[in-house]
């Protein structure tokens, strides 16, 4: 079993967070009268409730978990190393719990002396509902860390539910398989906290049920350098409860605030939208479903290596391969089938860094974009003022791991390629190459979390809500009133209204945005059927007269990627960079925690280029090649020095005609319906062309040798068998997309949702046609485009 390891701090964030907990009342028939504070998770519709007293050593919780969850666990902090874990399962028509512990990601074990007493129990056809009270629970030492939980505090808690059944349910520390998901929440403790005697009550009254409870320790003597003796000592015991029989017809909220504008997504265009939004004065609520990245966002996921300083995982730039290799990362969306980054900075935080000033093509109308888009200048010059870019990442202004950019600068020369520096330059891209530019500043990874979110969050004119899932709009025909999230407390029922004049602005990802559409009634009719068949979310679509059908999840397109892998004598693989978290080179660890200079300033290319291609239809496209050491995958028949391998990743980007369609399933997950790579003929016809002049110089660069595909396989064969999945770049774009017409766009050219009149849409989904190179700074220019527009629009706050 393995639960989410990041350890992150809140309290730079206390005052302007609400968690993603709300109050709910166990009333009904065969409730316990309880109030909890609650986390609902809507993936697997379970939900974890708190109540405390208001002094003590001791809380009331409660597990309810569908019934193909066979098992679920908290942790009662940070995460799981060092934190208190309470499991629990269904065995026959009792509920098996335990209090457990781990010091790695690994099978948690025994942890003596909470005590853990079942109040009631419920195992129905639909679900398992467990109230436990847990006694000498709020604090803990595991294996020499101490630990505590505050309810007068905010609290991050972690959750656990897992579909495969223990190996043993009838014993409490069985093992168990790992979990099918594992994720961290906020969580407001304070309104958890009761009265003494309303605590006092809850455990008393009802009918009376003998739980048998029983708890093993063990303690070790050392009597030697050499030997060890140990006495294992158990007891057992016979604990009386009650079950509460009692009702309340009172539930605290939290009083409901109007905002002028909501908005939804704290990735790279939601922080700047947020940002230049208050920056004017409007009263804005800024929702992200995720948590802190950086150090300064609230992160606080250090490497062993670099453990008491602030180099998280998201601020070093060297980890970023370490991304895709983690047993626990919790910072991908956990409903979409696709890479998508569900934290503070989305994609930004995670990504490769690499950071392209737009050329004009990329709001070029001939591309689908309004003529008022077009050379987006005062945009533009926003970006670069705020974040500009840096070929030499690393402090001391050194590059580092040069050898792949030498070899790869000598294949590319005989074919007309110029070197040039690609961001004073930026449309120039037709036979170039370069050193990849990045967003980076002292060495570490920057981005809109640590410029416009820091200027943003520090108005008090902006809120900040993290954990906090947004599952629909409330509209009334055209007129958006407020939005809906699993924060339930608030107002009663979870809806953050607008003030008269407000406006929503949806940010969340071409796949996140385009759910929240489907579940407003916006969007194709099969997709809103979906929503409507679902008992969760059906109930909350406007009456069928007001669905808006829009080409929602329609059009979307990405990079159509392939690998190939080659080894060359001069080449550093950079042990393909997997034990960079864990285990990394020494010398270069400790040179990145002392000044942020090395190779750990920068992710891994080493050397961008691209050139333009005629296809045969007689349109032009553009390859893109990414050069960067080691390979994620290799396949040959010929024995090679691992040592010594490269990627060159080539791309298809500005041009592509191909497009796919996503949406979601039953289950609500985002996911490809179509997928949007090669559906036109003509750009696989430009790839095969791009890959065969790529390497037709191949002979010129003496020791360079192509191990994937090897010379068993034939460029036409490799590229047609490539799975599509490997085919992903994961730049998708179009899934709202902005046009003229609302039979082919689903925003207008100010962003503005068709049919409605104060709903807007900035982010990748809009985006027609895709962009030249990595989208990171186009998209944070389409933000700093966007708003200007908006709030030029009358009627708005």
């Amino acid at each position: 079993m393995r639960w989410n390891s990041v350890l992150f701090a809140t309290t730079s964030l206390v005052a302007s967070t609400l968690a993603q907990s709300s109050l709910y009342c166990d009333n009904g028939s065969g409730g316990t009268g309880i109030c909890f504070e609650t986390y609902f998770d809507p993936v697997y519709n379970a939900r974890y409730g708190w109540a405390f007293p208001p002094s003590g050593n001791e809380f009331i919780g409660q597990f309810t978990v569908p019934i193909a969850g066979k098992w679920a666990g908290v942790a009662l902090g940070q995460g799981m190393n060092g934190n208190l874990l309470i499991t629990a399962w269904p065995n026959g028509n009792t509920i098996v719990k335990s209090a457990r512990q781990a010091t790695a990601y690994a099978q948690p074990t025994q942890y003596v002396g909470p005590t853990i007493t079942t109040l009631a129990t419920t195992i129905n056809s639909t679900h398992w509902k467990w109230t436990y009270r847990c006694q000498n629970c709020t604090s803990w030492n595991i294996n020499g860390q101490a630990g505590t939980l505050d309810p007068t505090q905010y609290c991050v808690f972690g959750w656990a539910y897992g579909s495969a059944s223990v190996t043993t349910p009838s014993d409490p520390f069985s093992n168990m398989a790992q979990h099918d998901d594992a994720r961290l929440y906020g969580f407001n403790c304070p309104e958890g906290v009761t009265t003494a005697a309303q605590y006092q009550a809850w455990l008393s009254g009802g009918t009376t049920t003998t739980t048998k409870t029983s708890s093993t320790s063990t303690s070790s003597t050392k009597t030697s350098s050499t030997s060890t003796s140990s006495t294992k000592t158990s007891s057992t015991s016979t604990t009386t409860t009650k079950t509460t029989t009692t009702t309340t017809t009172t539930v605290p909220t939290v009083s409901a605030t109007p905002y002028d504008y909501i908005v939804v997504g704290a990735g790279n265009t939601g922080l700047v939208v947020a940002d230049r939004l208050s920056e004017k004065g409007k009263n804005v609520l800024l929702i992200e479903r995720g948590g802190p990245s950086t150090y300064l966002t609230g992160g606080r996921d250090t490497p062993p290596w670099a453990t008491g300083t602030s180099l998280t995982r998201f601020d070093t730039p060297g980890l970023f391969e370490a991304m895709f290799s983690s047993s626990n990362p919790y910072w991908w969306c956990n409903d979409i089938t696709v890479f998508a980054g569900c934290l503070t900075g989305g994609g930004a935080a995670i990504n490769g860094l690499l950071y392209w000033y737009p050329p004009d093509v990329d709001f070029d109308p001939n591309y689908g974009w309004p003529s008022s888009w077009a050379h987006p200048n005062d945009a533009y010059a926003a970006l670069k003022s705020r974040l500009p870019s840096t070929q030499t990442p690393s402090t001391d202004g050194k590059l580092y791991l040069t050898q792949v950019y030498d070899v790869v600068s000598k294949l590319l020369a005989p074919q007309g390629f110029n070197p040039i520096d690609i961001n004073a330059n930026p449309n120039a891209k037709d036979r170039i190459y370069g050193h990849p530019a990045f967003p980076t500043k002292g060495g570490k990874r920057t981005g809109p979390m640590d410029t416009y979110f820091q200027t943003a969050k520090a108005r008090s004119n902006l809120k900040f809500w993290q954990y906090t899932y947004v599952t629909g709009l409330v509209r009334n025909g055209a007129q958006v009133t407020g939005v809906r999230t699993n924060y339930t407390a608030y107002g009663g029922n979870g809806i953050v209204p607008l003030t008269t004049k407000g406006r929503v602005i949806l940010s969340a990802g071409a796949f996140g945005t385009a759910r929240i559409l489907f579940q407003s009634g916006i969007g194709p009719s099969d997709m809103i059927n979906i929503v409507k068949n679902n008992a969760q979310y059906g109930p909350n679509l406007p009456p069928s007269s007001q669905y808006i059908d829009l080409p929602v999840g329609k059009y979307v397109s990405d990079n159509p990627s392939i690998n190939l892998v080659f080894t060359h004598p001069s080449v550093d693989s950079y042990d393909n960079w997997a034990p960079i978290w864990a285990n990394p080179r020494p010398a270069d660890a400790a040179q990145y925690k002392a000044n942020q200079s090395g190779v750990f300033a920068g992710t891994s290319p080493r050397l961008v280029f691209w050139r333009a291609l005629a296809g045969p239809d007689g349109k032009t496209r553009y390859l893109q090649g990414t050069a960067r050491p080691g390979a994620a995958s290799v396949s040959t028949v010929y024995p090679y020095n691992a040592s010594q391998i490269f990627t060159i990743t080539v791309y298809l980007s500005t041009g592509i005609t191909s497009r796919g369609r996503i949406g979601i399933d039953n289950t609500m997950y985002g996911t490809v319906l179509t997928n949007p790579w090669f559906q036109d003929s003509n750009d696989k016809a430009a790839m095969f062309t791009g890959i065969n002049d790529l390497l037709s110089t191949m002979g010129s660069v003496p020791g360079l040798t192509m191990i994937t595909p090897d010379n068993t396989t034939t460029i036409t064969d490799y590229v047609n068998n490539y799975t599509p999945a490997g085919m992903n770049s994961n730049h998708w774009m179009g899934s709202t997309r902005i046009g003229t017409s609302s039979s082919t766009s689903v925003v207008d050219e100010n962003c503005k949702v068709w049919g409605t009149n104060n709903l807007f849409v900035v982010d990748a989904g809009i985006v027609p046609a895709q962009p030249m190179g990595n989208p990171h700074a186009m998209l944070m220019v389409v933000g700093e485009t966007a708003v200007p527009k908006i709030l030029a629009l009358a009627g708005g706050a």
